[in-house]
């Protein structure tokens, strides 16, 4: 992860970038929303920008947006008057964090933000074949489409393929193509001139020329516009990209992973997806099983995750009860390794006594997925009633069981952020109350 500082944060500037290093992330700094900027547009990059309160976060914020660089920001400083804050959000910001910074806030900021995870905690015997699998192909030069449910762990096996790869000195780029508005996407993507269009004021260099050398993971690969579709399959046949409103084609040299969490065959059939294209990136393909398929992997996760959230929130470790491990394994996790673990951080939260009880594990229903899916009295409940009503159920009690995380929930439904955004939009002018913090964005 790539953290871009701007300012002097109150003189903690060198405290959040001690945290930032701790938690792996790569740190530059400017002192002005202009020097940042400059970084942004000459493909330095970021993943993440915090800003001192006391600098103009609504400039910074307007210029992001203008110049079509889609990145978080995040306001930090000491908020003598709490309206400060409340206009750094107003304004844009995705979160405010008071200094000095606590280092459990801050890493629970970048988790939220991005994941750079390139561990595989496994133990099921059909990850170990795929794990062989992956380790003959990571070091050849071939594009990878990794396919699989969300929430299977996508983005993680590309980071691993790119750390196995010959290319792991060099950076490893990730664009979510769901995430991103359909008019930010191309810039993003191909970076533009300036003049190219309102806004562009500078030279903006894109996702290809950072990753030049590396690699480029495209997440979400069947969200992309057709039309840039055409324009994906010309830089990687001929490896030169065209910028916005430029006119001199820029070599490149990268490879491309993309992942997808739908049927990219039906996709084409279906005139929604390239076929000249779906070849292109499917040289070779890794299929993640969902967490339903590799049951052994279900306590090993667990252990990792109850680390994880022990640490971040200075907790003691917990032990998982005979009960709360009954619960876990016979759960069908449609949300696959996601959902265990946003299971496991609330657990963690709500446990007592050293132990993670089964009533911990907030969410999970008290019978296993055999007699889910035999119990009559689930038909039952849905007989009678429309498709929108029951889809409506559905959405709106998977945002509750992921506490108002959009994103999260996304996955969950296997669903776009954009169709979930437009979905709750659609209920609150309906007059349905929506958790205000699930509307944002």
């Amino acid at each position: 992860m790539r953290v871009l500082i701007i300012g002097i944060l109150e003189g903690h500037a060198t405290t959040a970038a001690q945290i930032a290093l701790t938690k792996g992330a790569k740190v530059a700094q400017a002192t002005t929303v202009e020097e940042a900027l400059e970084s942004l547009r000459s493909g330095k990059g970021a993943d993440i920008v915090l800003i001192d309160l006391k600098l103009n976060v609504s400039q910074l914020i307007k210029s992001l947006e203008q110049e079509r660089i889609s990145v978080p920001v995040v306001a930090c400083g000491i908020a003598e008057n709490p309206k400060d804050a409340g206009n750094a959000i107003r304004a844009g910001a995705k979160e405010y964090v008071s200094l000095p910074p606590d280092p459990e806030l801050i890493a629970a900021v970048f988790s939220a933000v991005a994941r750079q995870e390139s561990s595989l905690i496994h133990q099921d015997p059909k990850m170990f074949e795929l794990i062989k699998l992956v380790d003959k192909i990571a070091p050849s030069e071939a594009n990878v489409l990794i396919t699989g449910e969300s929430g299977t762990g996508k983005e993680v096996m590309a980071n691993y393929i790119h750390q196995k790869s010959k290319r792991n000195v060099r950076p490893f780029i990730s664009l979510n193509c769901a995430a991103i508005p359909e008019n930010l996407l191309e810039s993003e993507l191909f970076g533009h001139e300036k003049g190219a269009f309102t806004g562009a004021v500078a030279r903006r260099i894109g996702k290809f020329e950072e990753a030049n050398g590396g690699t480029l993971l495209l997440d979400e690969i069947t969200e992309m516009h057709p039309r840039l579709q055409a324009k994906l399959l010309r830089a990687i046949q001929e490896r030169v990209i065209d910028r916005v409103g430029g006119n001199i084609p820029v070599k490149i040299n990268i490879r491309i992973i993309a992942t997808s969490n739908r049927d990219l065959l039906e996709a084409v059939r279906n005139n929604e997806f390239r076929e000249d294209l779906y070849f292109r990136l499917n040289v070779i393909n890794v299929h993640l099983p969902s967490l339903r398929e590799r049951p052994l992997d279900i306590i090993p996760l667990s252990a990792h995750f109850i680390k994880k959230y022990a640490e971040l929130n200075r907790l003691p470790l917990r032990e998982l009860t005979k009960e709360a491990l009954k619960k876990l394994t016979s759960y069908s996790w449609r949300g696959n390794v996601r959902e265990l673990e946003n299971t496991i951080h609330r657990a963690m939260l709500l446990s007592q006594n050293g132990k993670i009880e089964a009533e911990d594990l907030f969410g999970l229903p008290e019978c296993s997925q055999e007699e889910t899916t035999t119990n009559p009295g689930v038909k039952e409940t849905l007989i009678g009633r429309t498709v929108s009503e029951v889809e409506q159920e559905l959405i709106l009690g998977t945002l509750n069981h992921c506490l108002g995380n959009r994103t999260h929930a996304a996955n969950i439904l296997g669903i776009s952020i954009r169709t979930l955004r437009n979905k709750l939009r659609e209920y609150s002018d309906a007059g349905i109350n929506i958790p205000s913090h699930a509307l944002k964005g």
